[in-house]
């Protein structure tokens, strides 16, 4: 395995240098977790996305933070779309599946662009829980609601004239369940950014120190846990979502089914090049066990 292609591509980003970034790397077969762990730290994107295409056509799809393999993310999924449209093997209007270790992810492009790219993801729930004082004291904001989830992720809702963009990075303060990923968010009122033909009508920001991410920029798998609670409460089968991090983005939520939220947004690419794989091995029996079809 020599020469393997590589790309860097910033997901949820209508302008360069913007949105999250998400290294992708094209595989001609299976290789080691601990050589992916490997060269993700030496990426140090908040996440790194491996791809491999098997004889039978069958695309297959693992992710890694600098420090671990996750289960879900959406806008490295993104990033993977759009690398597969840059290699020629996805083209505008046409939608694949890729198998993840949550399960089948259906993937596609824009009818009239490979820059625009889609994502169905699916939206485990919130589980509401009481108002932990711990955090709220860390965070220094009152906080409205709480919720727990089976991703993981601990959700809070603050009141819309919180200063959720100004906060500084609590990362480094968060102890227990939160550690592992934490989403703020809250309702935008007034002048929202413009995303996807109007106005967002809420933003979140996203820590998750436990997984080795102080501070993810746009997080797909957050905003398809939330959004349903947003379409619910603004009685709409799609919002708009905002991450209003240092390097912002957002995108367009829409409900596909029961638990299942396609995102759409655009993406960036940053740059085209290959890597040395020396040492990479070859672990076939790893990839079927760990990501289902």
């Amino acid at each position: 395995m020599a020469a393997i292609p590589a790309l860097l591509v910033e997901a949820f980003a209508d302008q360069p240098l913007q949105g999250n970034g998400a290294a992708v790397v094209l595989l001609d077969q299976p290789a080691s977790a601990q050589w992916m762990q490997g060269l993700a730290g030496s990426f140090k994107q908040s996440e790194t996305a491996f791809l491999h295409r098997e004889s039978t056509g069958h695309w297959r799809l693992r992710w890694f933070t600098p420090t671990c393999e996750v289960e879900l993310c959406g806008h490295a999924t993104l990033a993977a779309t759009i690398a597969l449209a840059h290699w020629g093997l996805l083209t505008p209007g046409q939608s694949l599946q890729l198998a993840t270790r949550s399960g089948a992810l259906q993937v596609g492009l824009d009818n009239a662009t490979a820059h625009v790219g889609h994502l169905v993801l699916p939206s485990s729930g919130l589980i509401p829980l009481e108002v932990p004082q711990a955090l709220q004291a860390t965070l220094g904001l009152p906080i409205e609601r709480y919720w727990d989830s089976p991703l993981g992720y601990r959700v809070a809702l603050l009141a819309a004239e919180a200063p959720l963009a100004a906060l500084e990075n609590p990362a480094a303060l968060l102890q227990g369940p939160e550690r592992m990923g934490l989403v703020l968010m809250q309702p935008l009122i007034g002048h929202a950014p413009e995303l996807m033909g109007g106005p967002c009508d809420y933003q979140l920001r996203f820590f998750a120190p436990g997984l080795g991410i102080e501070e993810d920029p746009v997080t797909g798998s957050a905003h398809a846990l939330v959004a349903p609670w947003w379409m619910q409460q603004l009685q709409r089968s799609q919002v708009r979502g905002w991450q209003a991090s240092a390097r912002r983005g957002g995108m367009l939520c829409e409900s596909v089914g029961p638990g299942l939220v396609r995102l759409t947004g655009a993406a960036q690419l940053l740059w085209d090049g290959q890597i040395n794989a020396s040492g990479a091995g070859c672990e076939p029996l790893d990839w079927q066990q760990v990501v289902r079809l």
